[in-house]
């Protein structure tokens, strides 16, 4: 694996509990406890203000991917200071990949990716689709850029990158993950609500709650439970 622990380091281990980003309960779980990893595919499952995203930036930042997202090993235009998770968090390195600006991989970011992908086709950058983002709907840049740009080896970072996907692009995109991670030196970390990426095979699925983090089994997830309910009975949840 590329990432086999997080850990995080003083001053933010140091800080009060009750400032952010410790405030949030999985950030001060990582904080207190560490948190490690056991596959290429680890997916992070938790809903609104879990800090799901706060995570997966914070891991880009202490890696070398831009927070902006995008393709790693770029030269960027005007660095960005990091953030106290991202200054204070430690990554335990398996065998492969690179950090820092040669740090290779992919950082899909969700508030920014579709400035992202308009800045890249639009500059004619290679892996992006020769079609500006105008020209194709949310869903097919989100797609022409995992084709074009998912291959390893390197760290993969997603946030909720189905969300303009439909059901069949999204299984698409899950069997472009698993091709990934095992025909290359790849590690795929993703944050989702969604129990169609959870059941993402052999990854590792890890619960962001008010209680901090947990391993769990697909079946056990809050979110696999209440989609089961409404789909049994919409109309009983309304």
């Amino acid at each position: 694996m590329i990432i086999e622990r997080l850990e995080v380091t003083p001053p933010l281990a140091d800080q009060d509990e009750s400032a952010w980003p410790l405030s949030v309960p999985a950030i001060r779980h990582v904080a207190e406890h560490g948190l490690t990893f056991t596959s290429d595919l680890v997916v992070l499952v938790g809903g609104n203000g879990s800090g799901k995203s706060t995570l997966l930036e914070g891991i880009a930042e202490a890696y070398g991917l831009d927070v902006r997202g995008g393709h790693g090993g770029r030269q960027y235009s005007s660095p960005l200071s990091k953030s106290p998770l991202g200054e204070s968090l430690r990554l335990r390195r398996g065998a492969g990949g690179f950090t820092g600006r040669k740090a290779t991989g992919f950082f899909l970011r969700a508030e920014t990716a579709h400035g992202m992908l308009s800045y890249m086709t639009e500059f004619g950058v290679s892996g992006y689709g020769d079609r500006r983002t105008e020209e194709v709907s949310h869903g097919e840049s989100y797609l022409g850029a995992i084709t074009g740009r998912f291959n390893g080896p390197g760290l993969f970072l997603l946030d909720e990158a189905e969300g303009p996907l439909s059901f069949h692009s999204t299984l698409a995109l899950l069997n472009c993950l698993r091709e990934l991670v095992t025909t290359q030196t790849a590690q795929v970390i993703y944050s989702t609500h969604s129990p169609l990426v959870a059941a993402l095979p052999g990854a590792q699925i890890l619960e962001l709650t008010e209680y901090g983090i947990e391993e769990q089994e697909w079946e056990d997830l809050d979110t696999v439970r209440l989609w089961q309910t409404f789909l049994r009975n919409p109309s009983r949840m309304f």
